[in-house]
């Protein structure tokens, strides 16, 4: 029985037996519990103003330059956006209403918008109220321009037949079949990190006078400084006067609000705020406070500029405030509590926020009102050094002391990472709300080099998004990519190229009758020739999507601030950009569940021949109705995550087959366009379209996650998961990207002091085998029961997702019961 609770369920407990919070009295968090309240449990709502003022502009503006285009919609919406500066508010800069919020990318969700109208505040995953009024706009100004010029639309025109098919439903292409899975149609970009100290430095100011140089530096004879140049540097001059415009009426408003303020201490503040968006962004910060205000505006902007996947991530924030919070302590103008404060204003505006998805795919993609907003932490310096300061620990502390899931707190590790900052990052895991996650510098440093980055670059890199990373001012790609649900080329040669959903029609390659196979290399090959055939549709995909996008996507706000965009005067979303790396990556999901029905198929058909192929495929066909002993036979194979070398070498081989596949036609695109293990929540989804599967799975039920073992299959410990990690890997090739890798454990096997030396020394092995990326749920499986039979009690209970963490109660039954089914490791 577990004998103990992580702090977080102590918390929530002692909040439901009605005893005071002890944090609400610190003054650290006071002022941001006092926001957090009236905001935390609401509903979001849509707010239309952005994509109706978007769409204002670009009707008037067809068949111009779209760079030039964007950059005009964005001053309609900067002059045009409501301003309004809410009670307690320090750092001020918003995209909606009051409350939680949603905006509108109809540019990208054009022709989903009759369908979300009818379906956001009834669908059961994370709903959205739209106003009755609000509606009507959609239907009757957003919509009509939309409909037949999103991208999503042309990409279902453009695709080839044999790729649409594995693409999208034949009845309906704005419904994923969940086979080979595009994910460019509901996301103007990957996941992104600016270059915020850039801004920090020379100010909006700055990067418009670069601009206004280059302008004048145009060859005026020129057909390309004409037709490409000169629109694309006026946007970036008109982009910088937005921005500048749009923080000058918060200003404005400022200093209106405190003219009718009584209370002297709340007059003050706003007269401060009013101060602050005179000077920034358009100057250099001069101190701390300006630099988070400076660095909310560049972020809050580019989140009405475009849609990231994932949510634009806020960069390495302990190495580029640092300067201004040393020197601002020094002086005596700020304390640490008054730091902390202005992390948590920022925090709280995060929350209220919400990434909203249309599409159905999309919303299926990311439960819980998922976001990414990554602050990263620790890692190295440009010159290799360790990195961690004193900001690196006071944002840890942070996140211990605030029950929020914002921001989404990324630690980079290293060999050197000093004690410390292990123990605090540990402590910080003990809390049990999910963070930090961990991403590795010594798998990722070196693997990086190998595709062209230079010591200084990958030094210097910032989490972005899911576990992926970025280094401002070398990245280059934006294009959303594929995911891939390898359960379903395993179907395939179970069933001659069909799947069991989708009857008669066949849909991959007719591998032939498996019940005919004699030799385990037969079904190997079959299925190697399935998944190959599904990375071939991917590829197609890849090079429709990258010769698609940069004719609906623009984004001059992001380009501003990126020097290889502004040295070769072309939009961020331009296919190559001469000096960049093209780092994509395609998503391997499922990959536990088809290795483990590998192992299962090898073992007990072809070797111990306890059953013929006949035999499973009609137990999975019949999901083991009567069949539960050969279910049972199944699940007692060898499985990945133990350790185990009979499954972990299926498991590398698969790995390997899939990188010599983009070794060999990734240059065709001109990306590295690598192997990734990071679902998000898509294992969900992607497990309805898939009926049972060999390792005893039922049918239409989630996939395994990311890198992490199948449900309940991982029996040998945490530390034989990171084994299998290591030994499935093929670090010979640099063609792989992130994996995600989901930890469970219960508090009581980090309990004390004791229990966080046996976290450090987990995280230190890690380090070691040069994994990518782990992240932890600390939680009692008791607890997830209690909230899932009595959410009201269990309201603000966090767990970790895919990524992200969320509200446990904000997930789908299906969500929960995958966090549920997760093996709760006891000991480390």
């Amino acid at each position: 029985m577990e004998c103990c609770l992580s702090p977080h369920e102590k918390l929530l407990t002692n909040i439901a037996e009605g005893k005071e919070n002890p944090l609400r009295s610190m003054p650290a968090h006071e002022r941001a519990f006092k926001i957090l309240d009236r905001v935390q449990n609401l509903t979001p709502k849509v707010d239309v103003q952005r994509g109706r003022l978007f769409t204002e502009i670009m009707k008037q503006t067809e068949g111009q330059p779209l760079v030039l285009r964007w950059a005009k919609a964005m001053m309609h919406v900067a002059k045009n956006i409501d301003i309004f500066i809410d009670e307690d508010e320090l750092l001020v800069g918003r995209g909606g209403g009051h409350g939680r919020y949603g905006i509108l990318h109809p540019e990208l969700d054009g022709d989903f918008l009759d369908l979300a109208v009818k379906q956001l505040e009834t669908r059961d995953v994370s709903p959205f109220i739209i106003e009755p009024d609000d509606a009507d706009v959609i239907i009757n100004e957003i919509a009509p321009f939309w409909k037949g010029k999103t991208f999503h639309e042309m990409l279902a025109k453009t695709l080839p037949e044999e790729t649409l098919k594995m693409t999208y439903d034949p009845n309906d292409d704005q419904l994923s079949r969940y086979i080979v899975n595009e994910t460019a149609s509901f996301r103007s970009s990957l996941q992104w990190v600016h270059d915020y100290e850039k801004v920090l430095k020379i100010g909006f100011k700055g990067i418009k006078q670069i601009a206004l140089d280059k302008l004048e530096s145009l060859d005026p004879f020129s057909p390309v400084d004409n037709c490409e140049k000169k629109p694309f540097l006026t946007a970036i001059t008109l982009i910088c006067d937005a921005v500048v415009l749009w923080a000058k009426r918060y200003a404005e408003l400022a200093g209106k609000m405190a003219g009718e303020e009584s209370d002297p201490q709340r007059k003050a503040e706003l007269e401060m705020i009013a101060e602050i968006c005179t000077h920034v962004p358009e100057n250099p910060a001069r101190n701390f406070r300006e630099a988070m205000q400076s660095q909310w505006f560049t972020q809050m902007f580019s989140r009405l500029e475009q849609k990231t996947g994932t949510i634009i991530s806020n960069g390495r924030m302990d190495q580029y405030l640092y300067p201004f919070y040393q020197k601002d302590l020094e002086e005596g103008v700020l304390t640490d509590d008054q730091a902390i404060e202005l992390f948590e204003c920022m925090w709280v505006n995060m929350a209220q926020f919400i990434d909203l998805y249309l599409s159905p795919t999309g919303g299926a993609f990311n439960e819980g009102y998922a976001h990414w907003e990554a602050v990263t932490v620790g890692g190295q310096t440009p010159d290799g050094r360790d990195a961690t300061n004193e900001l690196t620990y006071l944002i840890l502390q942070s996140k211990r002391e605030f029950p929020l899931h914002y921001p989404d707190l990324a630690a980079r590790l290293h060999a050197r990472a000093p004690e410390r900052y292990l123990w605090e990052v540990a402590e910080t895991i003990k809390e049990g709300s999910g963070f930090p996650k961990l991403i590795n510098d010594e798998e990722i440093i070196p693997l990086h080099l190998a595709k062209g980055a230079s010591f200084e670059e990958i030094y210097d890199y910032a989490v972005s998004g899911c576990a992926e990373i970025r280094m401002p001012n070398r990245d280059t790609y934006t294009s959303g990519n594929a995911y891939i649900n390898f359960a379903t080329a395993l179907e395939m040669v179970l069933y001659n190229g069909k799947t069991k959903l989708t009857g008669d029609e066949v849909i991959g390659l007719e591998t032939g009758d498996p019940s005919q196979f004699t030799e385990w290399e037969q079904f190997l090959s079959a299925y190697l020739q399935q998944q190959t055939n599904h990375i071939k549709h991917a590829f197609i995909q890849q090079h429709t999507i990258i010769n698609l996008r940069n004719k609906h996507f623009a984004t001059p706000f992001g380009s501003a601030m990126h020097d290889l965009c502004m040295e070769n005067c072309t939009d961020l979303h331009t296919p190559v950009i001469e000096g960049g790396i093209n780092l994509g990556y395609f998503e391997f999901i499922g990959y536990a569940t088809v290795v483990d029905s590998l192992a299962a198929i090898k073992k007990l058909v072809f070797e111990d021949k306890k059953l013929t192929l006949k035999e499973v495929i009609d137990a999975i066909h019949s999901n083991f109705e009567g069949k539960k002993d050969i279910q049972a036979m199944l699940k007692s194979t060898p499985c990945y995550g133990n350790n185990d070398p009979y499954a972990d070498s299926i498991a590398q081989l698969l790995d390997r087959s899939a990188q010599e596949f983009t070794k060999k036609y990734s240059q065709e695109l001109g990306v590295h366009l690598d192997l990734r293990l990071v679902p998000f929540t898509s294992h969900v989804p992607f497990g309805k379209v898939v009926s049972a599967t060999p390792n005893g799975r039922l049918e239409y039920t989630p996939l395994s996650d990311g890198s992490s073992a199948s449900h309940g299959a991982d029996i040998n410990g945490p530390t034989a998961v990171l084994m299998s990690n290591y030994a499935s890997k093929n670090y010979g090739y640099r063609e792989r990207a992130a994996r995600l890798l989901n930890v469970k454990l219960t508090p009581n096997c980090v309990d004390g002091e004791e229990g966080t030396k046996k976290l450090v020394d987990f995280i230190k092995t890690l380090i070691d085998l040069k994994l990518w990326h782990i992240q932890f749920n600390i939680v009692n499986k008791d607890t997830l029961l209690a909230a899932q039979k009595n959410p009201e009690k269990y309201r603000n209970l966090i767990v970790r997702i895919a990524g992200y963490s969320a509200y446990f109660c904000d997930l789908s039954k299906d969500l929960q019961d995958d966090l549920i089914a997760r093996t709760s490791h006891e000991t480390i």
